[in-house]
């Protein structure tokens, strides 16, 4: 009886994409469907490759002709492929093949991660507009955004570097687009693409001032470092 259970144990086990668990319902398979594709895995791995609907429903809960059924339509749903080859003694024969269905999870997982990358582009492009609406403390006019979205689709600046030249614009007291504008042209005009290219570019600019702000420019900002006026290049 234990050997029995132990060599029962040992039968083996089928490998098979983890995607296909989490993505089957998107590539519009049931669960009997999936079970089905499962069990000609199996038999495939086992060496059979063209298993009867006889010896795979006698492993499921549904009847032979239930079987044939769903075996036909994965077919036509291009799930799965029937191939017909010749082996070295020339005998002709049938198999199945599951490369359609892997096709199909490709696509379906190129087609999520698109769909992610959009959802996530939206997102960062509506957090663009907050933080500026949060900095001028006001709606954004339909000019202004309109400007915020040449920047990013005609410009193709990233949504970060479009929220530092807001930063340096803020920290320069002269928070209007016509100066963040100005401060994105000279960062692409520098190949500056990453905050700490920004800094590190703004830091050397300060450097070279060694005039001090004017009074105007100090009740914006209190702090006596001067700030790089990029309307002034």
């Amino acid at each position: 009886m234990k050997s029995n259970l132990l060599s029962w144990i040992e039968e083996g086990n089928i490998t098979f994409p983890a995607v296909l668990l989490s993505q089957y319902r998107n590539v519009h398979l049931n669960e009997y469907e999936l079970v089905l594709l499962l069990n000609i895995l199996s038999f495939i791995e086992k060496g059979n490759a063209f298993p009867t609907p006889e010896e795979l429903s006698s492993r499921m809960t549904i009847s032979v002709l239930d079987c044939n059924d769903m075996l036909r339509k994965l077919v036509q749903r291009g799930l799965l492929e029937i191939i017909d080859e010749v082996s070295s003694e020339g005998i002709r024969y049938e198999k199945y093949s599951l490369k359609p269905l892997w096709e199909r999870l490709v696509d379906q997982f190129l087609i999520s991660s698109q769909n992610d990358k959009e959802k996530s582009k939206k997102a960062e492009e509506s957090d663009v507009y907050t933080c500026f609406e949060k900095e001028f403390g006001r709606p954004l006019s339909p000019f202004e955004c309109e400007s915020l979205s040449m920047w990013m689709d005609d410009d193709h600046h990233d949504p970060i570097i479009i929220k530092a030249a807001l930063r340096e614009a803020v920290m320069s007291g002269k928070l209007n687009f016509r100066y963040i504008d100005r401060i994105l042209f000279e960062w692409k005009k520098n190949g500056i693409k990453t905050i700490d290219q920004a800094k590190n570019h703004g830091r050397k600019f300060r450097q070279k001032q060694t005039q001090h702000r004017t009074k105007q420019e100090e009740s914006y900002q209190p702090s006596s470092v001067p700030f790089y006026n990029w309307l002034e290049q």
